[in-house]
């Protein structure tokens, strides 16, 4: 696919309207059997290829959270139960806090302000972050600590096809 793909945020009901392939499909398929009772724990989908972590945690504030991107994974993310926020930076705008570790896909870097964008993700809406898409997720909404569910579904980048907005899908926003 290569680079060029920015975040997408979108309700969960029109992930179809991007379309990157079977394993974009397989992903969303995966997520829509989820429920706030599911284990946490690694659920694979394709190996290593396509693979989902289940977690429950506390949201917590920008300082204490972590600013990573990713090189051969997308991610995909949603929320079970709760609310978290995400902070979004073009990679190549930061410093580097730890190199890329090609064994665990993960870069990290400093945080020497807010991100170029802040989304809040809930039950309803999904967040696709693709390779420089730099991320802080686990973020507190205001200034109160919450428990949360979440998922994200890391799919293998080479296995997504180019992209096209469904224009059939467009209209019936």
């Amino acid at each position: 696919m290569g680079r060029g793909n920015s975040m997408i945020v979108d309700r969960m009901q029109n992930w179809q309207a991007y379309e990157f392939g079977p394993a974009w499909r397989s992903a969303f398929e995966f997520l829509g059997k989820l429920t706030t009772e599911t284990a946490d724990g690694r659920y694979e989908l394709q190996g290593d290829d396509i693979f989902a972590i289940v977690m429950s945690y506390e949201t917590r504030g920008a300082d204490e959270a972590i600013l990573e991107a990713h090189r051969r994974y997308v991610d995909i993310q949603t929320v079970l139960r709760g609310r978290e926020g995400f902070e979004w930076f073009p990679a190549s705008s930061l410093v580097v806090a730890q190199p890329y570790d090609a064994v665990k896909d993960v870069e990290f870097f400093q945080r020497l302000g807010p991100g170029s964008a802040r989304v809040d993700i809930g039950p309803s809406l999904f967040i696709a972050l693709f390779p420089d898409d730099a991320h802080m997720a686990t973020l507190m909404l205001g200034n109160q600590r919450e428990s949360i569910k979440k998922v994200v579904v890391k799919i293998r980048e080479d296995l997504l096809i180019p992209w096209k907005v469904s224009l059939s899908a467009e209209a019936g926003r």
